[in-house]
């Protein structure tokens, strides 16, 4: 997959950008969505180096312990930065299996874990070498679900900072506050942990399905 290209949100957030430059993600927070959302056209860094403890290769569900980050593990490059786009998936551990596991036991009880289930277990089935690959046809299985088609480019470059776009590719961050305030929806685990923001789009979907995009559309950036 070379370049999304078609129309944006029919609803745009008020807080609108001209572009918004994102790096690639594993099934990226909401936030992330709520971005694209607030854009006219998105661009996906692909010259970049690969950056640990990152969004890149991990994301946040909710269990019934709380919080938990599962993250993809990756090929060593003798420690050499790696691009982005060359970026292995490691097989010295069998990630795909763990991940599907605690998907199950984290959303079997959710209201669409059921109906999405089968869209997602190819993920964890199949081999990808690269993580640049796997992350992007993540994202178009999650575009199609949420049935938007927005307006995304790959760089051809490295991007720089640009006063014409906003720079997101270091502020979603795991590490960070999140720069978008989610507007609160059911999940499994509310009632033990209360109301967690800005865990993985997975959670928005299989908590609340075709609704998600409105929840989306409903949250605020704050950037």
């Amino acid at each position: 997959m070379e370049k999304f290209v078609s129309t944006v949100f029919s609803k745009m957030q008020p807080n609108s950008f001209e572009n918004i430059i994102l790096s690639t993600a594993y099934l990226p927070p909401i936030s992330y969505f709520i971005a694209i959302s607030s854009a006219n056209s998105v661009f996906i860094e692909t010259h970049e180096h690969f950056v640990k403890q990152t969004y890149r290769n991990r994301c946040r569900i909710a269990t019934a312990n709380g919080v938990k980050e599962l993250t993809i593990p990756i090929e060593s490059n003798n420690g050499i930065k790696n691009p982005i786009r060359d970026t292995r998936i490691s097989r010295h551990e069998d990630w795909q299996k763990i991940h599907w596991r605690t998907f199950d036991t984290a959303y079997r009880n959710s209201p669409f874990f059921e109906y999405y289930k089968d869209d997602f277990r190819p993920f964890y089935e199949k081999e990808w070498k690269f993580l640049w690959d796997y992350n992007q046809d993540l994202l178009t299985l999650v575009f199609e679900l949420l049935d938007i088609q927005p307006t995304i480019q790959l760089t051809e470059n490295y991007l720089y900072r640009d006063k014409k776009a906003a720079d997101l590719r270091e502020k979603i961050h795991p590490k960070r506050e999140s720069i978008s305030t989610t507007k609160e929806y059911y999940q499994v685990f509310e009632q033990k942990h209360q109301f967690i923001p800005d865990l993985s789009i997975v959670d928005l979907l299989f908590n609340i399905g075709n609704e998600s995009i409105l929840t989306i559309e409903k949250s605020k950036l704050h950037i």
